[in-house]
């Protein structure tokens, strides 16, 4: 389920890239959250979860990391390029987990899974850096610091999320962390970007991101937390860049480099390392 949600958040940037020219991405972050709110109210009202065994402190602190790490992200990435802050983000947020979880436990994961990590977090750093002369700058300490800041919010929204989900359903769990997320995130926008200009275009591109890269994606990954931890959760999402890769070979006709190839085999032997250290943990 990590795995399928992962590829559906692949799919993020080519949605993006067929979005209105002038729609801001504070908007896309805020509005897709909005978007997978009402997603999650439907699914909630239609399976008739509740929310009364919620931990609400745990929740509001869940749904500020989503959206701090919107936030931080799409301003990371503008300041630091695409290539590099996806980078920082992505790779920075499965060293965060197991870091985060080691406090929180007070126990280190296996050898095996930090191995796992690290070669996945090496692969997927290739894959993204592969190409990166695009003409920008180097990174600002300010843009490293959001990227940063992006991976540790989404690592301890996780670890954040796996005890809601286990007492009580995932839709009513999303419903409550999104909406927080929604309601901090919106006027956010509305304050860094200014005010929306709304068409057709926007409401696809929104509409997809919603429901589908962000409302199933985010159902499948927590359900799946009920059964695995919280940081080879958000290490199996290197899956991310692995979709990202495919779709700009086989939809954009990109040409992959030997750098590309080779993180492309070092996230999966990666993820294959932290699936066996998983199963071989609950064994």
């Amino acid at each position: 389920m990590v795995l399928l949600a992962a590829m559906l958040w692949g799919t993020t940037g080519t949605a993006q890239s067929l979005a209105p020219a002038g729609l801001s991405p504070y908007w896309v972050g805020a509005l897709r959250l909005a978007v997978a709110a009402a997603f999650f109210a439907v699914l909630a009202g239609a399976l008739r979860q509740r929310g009364g065994t919620l931990a609400w402190p745990r929740v509001l602190a869940a749904g500020a990391c989503v959206a701090v790490y919107n936030l931080s992200f799409f301003a990371g990435v503008k300041a630091s390029g695409v290539a590099l802050g996806t980078a920082i983000a992505i790779g920075s947020a499965p060293i965060w987990a197991g870091l985060l979880q080691t406090v929180q436990l007070r126990r280190l994961p296996a050898p095996a899974w930090w191995a796992g990590t690290l070669l996945g977090v090496a692969g997927g750093v290739a894959m993204a850096l592969d190409g990166a002369a695009s003409g920008r700058g180097g990174a600002t300490v300010g843009g490293i610091a959001l990227c940063l800041t992006a991976g540790l919010t989404y690592a301890a929204y996780t670890l954040l999320n796996k005890p809601l989900v286990e007492h009580a359903g995932a839709a009513t769990v999303n419903l409550a962390v999104f909406a927080t997320a929604a309601v901090l995130s919106v006027p956010a926008a509305a304050w860094l970007a200014g005010p929306l200009a709304l068409s057709a275009g926007t409401w696809l591109t929104v509409g997809y991101l919603g429901l589908v890269a962000t409302g199933l994606a985010y159902l499948l990954f927590t359900s799946a937390l009920r059964h695995i931890s919280g940081a080879t959760g958000v290490t199996l999402a290197l899956g991310e860049p692995v979709t990202a890769f495919v779709l700009a070979v086989v939809v954009v006709g990109e040409t992959p480099s030997l750098l590309s190839v080779a993180g492309l085999v070092a996230v999966l032997s990666g993820l294959l390392l932290v699936v066996w250290a998983e199963l071989r943990t609950a064994r």
